[in-house]
Parts: C-alpha cells; structure tokens; sequence
C-alpha cells in the first residue's frame, strides 16, 4: 500500500519522474507484451498504446467479459487503482 502511495504521489507530482519509475507489476508485462514486439508476435504490443485502451482491456480481463487464457488470472491480481497506474506508464513507454 505505500508504494501505491507513493507512486501515487510522485505521479502527480511529476508525470517525467513517474515514467521513470514504473509501478509494480507493470515490468513483467513484457514478459509476453514485447517493448518493441515484432508485428508477426502473437501478443499485442503494449507500450506506446493509449492509456484508456489499456485499461479498458484490463479491465474487462479483471471482470470476465474478456475471454483469455492468462490474462484474466493476471488482471484479477491488481486493484482497480494499480490498473491505471500501469496503464498510465504503459502509455508513456514508446
């Protein structure tokens, strides 16, 4: 809770510092989601999209109404809140 605290507040302090230090959990997105995928990987590349986009697949794996075979155990770990964060960074990575 005190790193979201915390990410929070840096985030809204400085949205330059905030893209420097990415939240929890939102490193190990490239894991599958390559930071510069090629075009023909089977998982979509994440970084650089809008941030709403993110979410709003995140939030629809969080909530079941997005079929997938991952991604809906993943989405389940994170707060509503932690969701937007890593969306957020996610944005600003290009």
């Amino acid at each position: 809770m005190k790193v979201l605290i915390a990410t929070l507040v840096i985030a809204s302090v400085s949205p330059a510092l905030a893209a420097s230090a990415p939240p929890p959990g939102a490193t190990s997105c490239s894991g599958c989601h390559a930071a510069h995928g090629a075009a023909s990987s089977a998982m979509p590349r994440i970084h650089g999209r809008d941030a709403s986009e993110i979410m709003d697949a995140m939030t629809s794996f969080h909530n079941g109404t997005r079929p997938a075979t991952v991604m809906n155990r993943i989405a389940k770990g994170f707060s509503d809140d932690e969701l937007r964060l890593i969306a957020a960074w996610l944005a600003e990575q290009k």
